[in-house]
C-alpha cells in the first residue's frame, strides 16, 4: 500500500518516463512510416513504369503494322493516352489525363514518333491497401510496446520510490514503537504532577511545575496524534449528538497554560453548537487547530476562536504560511516553518477528520501576518 506522496512520486516518474519514451518512439515510428509509405508508392510507380514500357512496345508494333484498324493497347488498372508534338490528344483510354490526389502520374517521350505520337501519359489509382496494412501493423506494435513500457515503467517506478518507501516505513515503525513506549510515562507524569501541585504550597515552585505540566501536556498531545496515525483513523466511531461549544471551552481551558506562557490575547465568540460527531474526533480536530495557532503565534500575539452552527474559525497573528506551501500544507509531515518543533502531522489529521465527516476546510494565510482556518460544518451532520 502506497501513501499519497509515494503515489504522486510514482505517477510523476511514470508520466515523465512514458511521455519522453513515447515522444522519441513516436518520432522514430513516424520516420519509419514516412519512408515505408514512400517505398510502397515508389514500388507502385516502378510497376506503372513497367506497364508503360509495354504500351510503348505495343505502339511500336502497331506503327509497323499494315492493318487498317489498329487496336489501342489497353492494360487493366491504368489509363493512358498519346499526344502529338504540339500536345494535341491523339487517342487513349481517357482523353484528359491530369495529376490528381490519390493517383500515380507519369509522362514518357516516344521516339521515334510511333503513330505520330510524341508523348505517352499514364496514370493509375494508388493502391492504399499495403499502406493501411502498414498502419495496422504499426498501431498494433505501438500498443504492444505501450503495454510493455508501462509494465517496465511500473517496475522501474517501484525501484525508484523503494528508498522513499523504506524510509517512510522506518518512520512509521519508529512512530509505532514510540507511541507504545510513551503512554505509561506520560500518564504517570500527569497524574503525579497534579498531586505535587496540590501538596506544594510554595509559590516559587508553582512556575516550574507549570512548565513541566505544559511539557507533559505537549507530550500527551503528540501521543494522541501518533496513536491516531497508527490506527490510520480506522477505529470504531461513537457518533452521537455533542455540544461542540462546551467541548471547545474545555479544550481552551486545557490550553490555558500554553496561552499564558506566550502571553497571547485570547478572544472567543462561542455560540451554542450541536453536532453529530465522535467526541474524540472533535477534540482532536480542535486540539490540533488551537495547538498550531499557539505554536506558530508570536509572543504577545492574538488568538480568536469562533464557533457557531455553521462553522469553526481559528484565527491567529502568527508567522503565517507562504503561498507556495498553502497547497501542500495539509500533507503529512509538511511543516510551514522548520524552526518550530513538531512532526508536521497536525493539519493532516485535521484534514482526515474533515473529509471523514464531509466538512470543508478553508485556509487563508499571509506570511508574517497570521493564519485563519475555517471548518464549515456540512448540513448533513449539523443539527
Amino acid at each position: 500500500m502506497y501513501l499519497s506522496s509515494e503515489k504522486k512520486s510514482l505517477y510523476r516518474f511514470l508520466t515523465i518516463y512514458l511521455i519522453s519514451t513515447f515522444l522519441l518512439f513516436g518520432i522514430a515510428i513516424s520516420i519509419f512510416y514516412y519512408f515505408s509509405k514512400g517505398e510502397i508508392i515508389a514500388s507502385q510507380n516502378r510497376a506503372l513504369e513497367f506497364k508503360a514500357s509495354k504500351i510503348k512496345d505495343k505502339l511500336r508494333v502497331l506503327h509497323q503494322s499494315d492493318n487498317q484498324r489498329l487496336p489501342y493497347p489497353v492494360i487493366k488498372g491504368i489509363d493512358s493516352a498519346i499526344y502529338d508534338i504540339d500536345g494535341n490528344y491523339i487517342f487513349g483510354t481517357k482523353k484528359d489525363i491530369s495529376k490528381q490526389n490519390g493517383y500515380l502520374y507519369q509522362e514518357f517521350d516516344i521516339k521515334p514518333y510511333y503513330l505520330g505520337a510524341s508523348k505517352l501519359v499514364v496514370t493509375s489509382k494508388i493502391d492504399f491497401s499495403p499502406i493501411d496494412k502498414l498502419k495496422i501493423r504499426l498501431i498494433t506494435f505501438m500498443i504492444f510496446v505501450f503495454l510493455l513500457l508501462t509494465i517496465l515503467g511500473l517496475y522501474l517506478g517501484k525501484l525508484f520510490i523503494a528508498p522513499m518507501k523504506e524510509s517512510i516505513n522506518k518512520i512509521n515503525n519508529f512512530i509505532q514503537d514510540a507511541t507504545h513506549e510513551l503512554n505509561t510515562p506520560i500518564s504517570t507524569i500527569l497524574t503525579n504532577l497534579e498531586l505535587i501541585e496540590d501538596l506544594t504550597p510554595q509559590k516559587e515552585l508553582k512556575k516550574p511545575l507549570k512548565r513541566v505540566e505544559i511539557a507533559s501536556k505537549s507530550l500527551s498531545k503528540i501521543y494522541s496524534d501518533l496513536s491516531y496515525l497508527q490506527l490510520n483513523h480506522n477505529y470504531h466511531k461513537n457518533i452521537k449528538r455533542v455540544r461542540a461549544d462546551e467541548i471547545l471551552k474545555e479544550r481552551l481551558e486545557y490550553f490555558k497554560l500554553f496561552i499564558e506562557a506566550k502571553n497571547i490575547n485570547l478572544k472567543t465568540n462561542i455560540k451554542p453548537t450541536t453536532l453529530n460527531i465522535d467526541s474524540e474526533d472533535l477534540i482532536r480536530l480542535i486540539d490540533n487547530l488551537i495547538s498550531n495557532s499557539i505554536k506558530y503565534n508570536k509572543s504577545n500575539g492574538s488568538l480568536e476562536v469562533t464557533i457557531n452552527s455553521t462553522k469553526l474559525i481559528v484565527k491567529d497573528s502568527g508567522i503565517g504560511i507562504d503561498k507556495e506551501d498553502l497547497s501542500k500544507i495539509l500533507e503529512r509531515y509538511k511543516r510551514a516553518n522548520k524552526s518550530e518543533g513538531g512532526f508536521g502531522i497536525g493539519l493532516n489529521i485535521v484534514d482526515k477528520i474533515v473529509k471523514s465527516y464531509g466538512y470543508k476546510i478553508e485556509i487563508d494565510s499571509i506570511l508574517d501576518k497570521g493564519t485563519t482556518i475555517t471548518i464549515l460544518w456540512s448540513k448533513q451532520w449539523n443539527i
